[in-house]
């Protein structure tokens, strides 16, 4: 394996390395710091995730660049939401947030770990790394339901995926072991509850191989465990949960766990980071989340006249071009009242 000899380069550029040290989740960081940072100047890093850092310097690499698909799709999932999972001004992550054992913070850790294992069983099966490879059980014949087949192409490794993440996402709370270590060790597991799909060949002749399913099957997966998340207290013993609403059910593990309720994220806190809805676009004839009178918190909201550009009376042509007209459009856009 080749090391990087003046560490290692990560992808998205922002200078926030020491404002993190009240943060948690501190390998998140390793997406957002500059280039050329050692593994010993990541903040928050206990010894076993640096011990891991600089035996592993590739795959630290396809850690910190495949950040940016969980945070997008974390994004995507709450993106009419008050909360939309949205980087603060301060810190281009998500800050003091962080410290509240909220539902929202119960989801990100789930999806941060189901994206480390999903970023490395793929770079596994795409030969990016030294490391490992396709999943070495799949080969040979087997059976399923609908008969005998073969082993073929590259299965993901998901495996090693969830091994390496289980050793290195876990690390810090497996170390502390306190209440909040707990429950983020929960959502973590959690989130690594991945599915595989088999692809197969011909109707006759079957070759199948497991690859993992698209990320967004998983940001919906979460988003309704998030939806059916189980607030908790610690147990006496401190090992493990009660439920803080005795006619609610008991949390399973693949249920997602919290101790704190949300905030209202309506107005905009500095302390925290958070920017409130103020400037939010909304919809004025929903009566969902994305609704005006909801996303804004009934402090109404300011509407303008704008101009946009679509593709219109789209046509195909053989072979093989779709052609369409560009279409000017006006419309209504509703944005939320800042707080006054």
């Amino acid at each position: 394996m080749n090391l990087l000899p003046s560490g290692i380069c990560f992808y998205l550029s922002v200078a926030i390395c020491w404002l993190t040290a009240e943060v948690d989740a501190s390998w998140w960081y390793m997406g957002t710091l500059g280039s050329q940072v050692m593994c010993d100047n990541i903040p928050g890093l206990v010894n076993r995730q640096r011990q891991l850092c600089r035996q592993n310097p590739r795959v630290m690499q396809a850690i910190g660049a495949g950040m940016k698909d969980w945070i997008s799709e974390c994004q995507h999932q709450f993106r009419n939401h008050r909360w939309n999972c949205t980087a603060t001004a301060r810190e281009q992550l998500f800050g003091r947030l962080l410290l509240r054992s909220s539902r929202e913070v119960a989801f990100m850790y789930a999806i941060s770990s189901a994206g480390v294992v999903y970023t490395l069983a793929r770079a596994c099966s795409q030969g990016d790394l030294d490391s490992c490879s396709c999943d070495p059980t799949k080969t040979g014949s087997s059976r399923d339901a609908r008969g005998s087949f073969d082993w073929g192409g590259c299965s993901d490794h998901v495996e090693h995926a969830v091994r390496f993440s289980q050793g290195f996402v876990d690390a810090k709370e497996r170390k502390q072991r306190d209440g909040r270590a707990l429950m983020n060790l929960h959502n973590n597991r959690a989130g690594r509850k991945c599915k595989c799909h088999g692809v197969s060949g011909s109707c006759s002749v079957r070759t199948c191989w497991l690859a993992m399913a698209d990320f967004r099957l998983t940001g919906d997966h979460l988003k309704k465990r998030y939806r059916g998340a189980v607030q908790v207290n610690v147990n006496q013993d401190g090992t493990g949960f009660t439920h803080t609403h005795t006619h609610f059910k008991r949390p399973s593990k693949n249920d997602l766990v919290y101790f704190e309720d949300s905030p209202d994220y309506c107005v905009r806190d500095h302390e925290s980071g958070w920017m409130g809805t103020g400037g939010r676009q909304c919809n004025r004839t929903s009566r969902g989340a994305d609704g005006c009178e909801v996303l804004c918190c009934g402090r109404g909201y300011d509407t303008s006249r704008v101009s946009r550009t679509t593709q219109c009376e789209c046509k195909f042509h053989w072979c093989c071009a779709v052609i369409c007209r560009d279409c000017e459009e006006t419309i209504d856009l509703n944005t939320c009242k800042g707080h006054t």
